[in-house]
């Protein structure tokens, strides 16, 4: 579900350019070609973004924007425009779309609208959930208390270790690098080795009970980086 992208395209040849485009960057693809059953197919298929044209059979991109907004879906709407009047792109951002590419529109400038969209989702995401408990196997993780509790076990957390932990969480089963961990955790300016995350990790899977050579959850991803198994 993470990985999914609905594409909302009523000409099946701009359809197909952009699921292959999108596959091709490891994303699943749904579709739908009818504005009047998009927001049944964003219900159905819980996409992570919605690739919408303006102009559909059944409903215009405009109406759906204002439904899925209405409904409180929150995930990025970009939309797909032949009109290059300012004012329609100014109607669609003030029904609810997060973006729009004008058509014909280059494969880079799409792609890299969509990345933007992912990244800003995910950080909104996460300083939205940043207080919430959430569960790593056995394990359950309290941010406000930073307490990371196993039965009767009660492990105390350092600031670090709980963002670490909320970025595996909310990127569970995905390959982060060491470079994009010390970049979210330490910042940008962090100038230092690498090893100062593997010390990290190596106290987080005690806490979280890996103490043997192989751990069940933090799994080391040789050359690249860690992974967390639920």
């Amino acid at each position: 579900m993470k990985n999914k992208i609905l594409i909302v395209e009523d000409d099946p040849h701009i359809f197909l350019g952009l699921a292959e485009v999108l596959k091709s960057e490891g994303y699943e693809t749904a579709s739908c070609n009818r504005g009047d059953e998009a927001v049944a197919a964003v219900a159905k298929f819980q996409p992570m973004l919605i690739v919408l044209d303006v102009m559909l059979p059944g409903a215009s991109g405009y109406d759906i924007c204002k439904q899925l907004r209405a409904k409180k879906f929150s995930l990025p709407i970009l939309m797909l425009t032949a009109k290059g009047q300012e004012i329609d792109k100014v109607v669609g951002l003030d029904l609810g779309a997060d973006d729009y590419v004008t058509k014909p529109f280059g494969v880079r400038e799409l792609l890299a609208r969509i990345h933007a969209l992912l990244r800003r989702g995910i950080s909104a995401s996460e300083k939205n959930g940043s207080e919430k408990i959430f569960k790593i196997g056995d394990a359950t993780v309290d941010p406000k208390t930073f307490q990371l509790k196993r039965g009767k076990t009660v492990e105390e957390l350092t600031a670090k270790e709980i963002k670490l932990l909320q970025i595996f969480h909310a990127h569970a089963g995905e390959v982060l690098s060491r470079d994009k961990l010390l970049n979210e955790v330490w910042g940008y300016n962090y100038y230092g080795t690498t090893r100062t995350l593997d010390q990290v990790i190596v106290q987080l899977r005690k806490k979280l009970g890996d103490n043997g050579g192989e751990p069940k959850h933090l799994l080391t991803i040789h050359g690249v980086g860690y992974k967390l198994t639920m």
